[in-house]
């Protein structure tokens, strides 16, 4: 698998690439913009490692340059904090963000799970998903629990959980949901999505208090774990 590694900190390049290659991984790097771009076109990445500060040009326009002819995941790498940038870089076409500093093993497990997505086209596929004891068939539209008795979903809850189930692991803002499921109008209106997303976890998750498996990322957005 070919990594390109976007950032304008060598010592951090370097890490990163010398942990690559240990690894099995083929890895390239750019450090910036414009060289990241070059250098994709030349030898189209499987994954890409992206830093937003970089000098010539912000990480949200180089992940859209590589989004206009590439689908490889990106993992944005990024000192910021803020929400905002987050939102823009996922918005933008990222699949996942690391904020700095990080473990070089959970940036592994997030490479393997973006690969795991990328691989089974756009995402989970199967007709029926699991949650917990809990099963969801999508072609159906039905849930039911561990006795075989149905669990009735609103539309707008099944809206929510169909675009997480569909792309297992993968970070869906906020903004992304609502305005899929309720319209670009609705796109700031963060308090439907936690009213919904509390009773989706009352009808699916063993424990609502403390969800498995319908994460919430404060300031994001929403994650399926399996």
């Amino acid at each position: 698998m070919r990594v390109l590694v976007v950032d304008d900190e060598p010592q951090i390049v370097r890490a990163l690439v010398i942990n690559l290659r240990a690894r099995g991984y083929e890895a390239n790097s750019a450090a910036s913009g414009a060289a990241a771009l070059v250098e994709a076109a030349k030898h189209p990445p499987d994954l890409v490692l992206l830093d937003l500060g970089l000098p010539d040009m912000d990480g949200s326009e180089v992940i859209a340059g590589l989004r206009g002819w590439n689908s490889a995941p990106i993992i944005v790498l990024s000192g910021r904090v803020g929400g905002a940038d987050k939102v823009g870089a996922l918005d933008a076409g990222a699949d996942d963000y690391v904020t700095k500093p990080f473990a070089m093993d959970e940036l592994m497990a997030r490479m393997r799970a973006v690969t795991r997505r990328a691989s089974s086209g756009t995402g989970n596929e199967s007709a029926e998903v699991r949650v917990g004891d809990r099963l969801i068939d999508l072609a159906a539209h039905r849930v039911t629990d561990a006795d075989g008795a149905e669990i009735r979903l609103t539309k707008t809850e099944w809206g929510l959980l169909e675009r997480l189930l569909r792309h297992p692991g993968k970070l869906i803002t906020q903004r992304q949901l609502l305005t899929e499921v309720w319209g670009p109008a609705y796109a700031d209106e963060s308090g439907y999505l936690r009213f919904h997303f509390g009773q989706l976890r009352r009808k699916l998750e063993a424990d609502p208090a403390r969800p498995k498996h319908l994460i919430t990322e404060p300031g994001l957005g929403y994650r399926f774990t399996e």
